[in-house]
């Protein structure tokens, strides 16, 4: 009986040093990507006020490229923002709050 109890014990401290393990190598997985999104929601931050003090110039031309330019920088700065505020968003999710659509 005390060899059955003894090789449980071992085969539990085994299992319990595994999961350590692979906790310990997600949980740094985690924190690099967490780094890795908020240096990109400031990289997201520095390109839209970029693109917001180019779009603040008044344009003197008629040029229907450059008016097609202007709107396209547009679309980007709004996809910038939809980018960053779902990234943003996704932080503040807290563990169990189910997200509303």
């Amino acid at each position: 009986m005390i060899w059955v109890l003894g090789s449980y014990a071992i085969l539990v401290t085994v299992l319990l040093g595994i999961s350590v393990f692979f906790n310990y190598k997600f949980g740094r997985a985690l924190i690099r990507m967490e780094d890795a999104l908020e240096t990109s929601l400031d990289k997201l931050d520095e390109r839209y006020e970029s693109i917001s003090k180019v779009l603040e110039i008044p344009l003197f031309s008629d040029s229907h490229q450059i008016r097609q330019v202007v709107s396209d920088i547009k679309e980007c700065q709004n996809s910038i923002l939809y980018v960053a505020n779902e990234i943003g968003r996704l932080e503040e999710i807290d563990d169990g709050e189910e997200e509303n659509s």
